[in-house]
């Protein structure tokens, strides 16, 4: 199993890095294109909604036509704000007092939400790219480096659970260690920068000669917490749903909603930061 994910991991980065750094706009909006799909209809299915398959199509035709064809990202900001608004007043606080039944329109309306924050990350996802492929690269970086941080940490030193009734797996000790991660890695970046000249691109780098130490480790404090959200809310979804995986298409990692739901909170909150500096 080890083997399995390792090697997907692998073969999604290089592909994911492949295509960002290839200067093709055309292969960004289809491998954007490919996981709005595969994200939506992984969404649906743990809201146990009917036709899953159908309902993801249709948003993702929606999504490609508002947002390749009709100048839909001259509205970026409406939809990386109302992503975020959603994940703060909404999806936080249900960590706490929990989501509705899965029959009913309350749980239709909640997945109609949820496929908004999705819309809202790869909209992020877009406007990142917009600004270089390592500016988007850079910022994804930093989930990535919570969660391998926090996985070790907690292998070490987990003691006190962080959610037991929604991911029992996950520990306090396990997010700080994400969090200290974090900061000693954008921070070792930050330090770098004036003699690696590629690094000044980083989003890290970025928010720090903007808007200064204090401030841009308020951000990535902000980033990490955002990521532990987006992890214990899909989490969440799948108890709910019964379900271990959001679906089997990424062999030793689940679906692709497992390998992103991290970064749905996250990456809208990174774009509308970017677009002040």
């Amino acid at each position: 199993m080890l083997k399995t994910r390792i090697v997907t991991a692998v073969i999604l980065f290089v592909v994911l890095v492949a295509v960002l750094f290839s200067g093709s706009l055309p292969a960004v909006q289809a491998v954007v294109a490919v996981a709005f799909f595969a994200a939506t209809w992984e969404a649906f299915r743990l809201f146990k909604m009917k036709g899953p398959i159908i309902v993801a199509a249709c948003w993702t035709l929606a999504f490609v036509y508002t947002f390749f064809f009709n100048h839909g990202l001259e509205q970026a900001r409406f939809w990386l704000a109302l992503g975020t608004a959603i994940w703060l007043l909404r999806f936080a606080p249900s960590l706490k007092l929990g989501l509705p039944p899965l029959e009913g329109f309350g749980n239709t309306l909640l997945a109609m939400v949820y496929a908004a924050t999705l819309v809202s990350c790869f909209v992020a996802i877009l406007v990142l790219f917009q600004h270089s492929a390592l500016y988007l690269v850079s910022a994804m970086a930093l989930v990535w480096i919570a969660d391998i941080g926090a996985y070790f940490s907690g292998k070490a030193f987990g003691k006190r659970k962080l959610a037991p009734s929604i991911s029992p797996g996950k520990s306090w000790e396990g997010a700080i260690g994400g969090w200290i991660a974090v900061l000693v890695i954008a921070a070792a970046t930050i330090v770098a920068a004036p003699s690696v000249p590629w690094l000044q691109d980083t989003f890290a780098v970025r928010v720090q000669a903007k808007l200064g130490w204090g401030v841009a480790l308020a951000v990535f404090t902000v980033i990490v917490i955002a990521s532990v959200i987006g992890d214990l809310f899909e989490s969440q979804l799948k108890r709910r749903a019964g379900m271990k995986d959001s679906s089997n298409l990424l062999p030793g990692h689940g679906g692709v909603l497992d390998r992103i739901d991290a970064l749905v909170p996250v990456l809208p909150i990174a774009a509308l930061i970017g677009g002040w500096l």
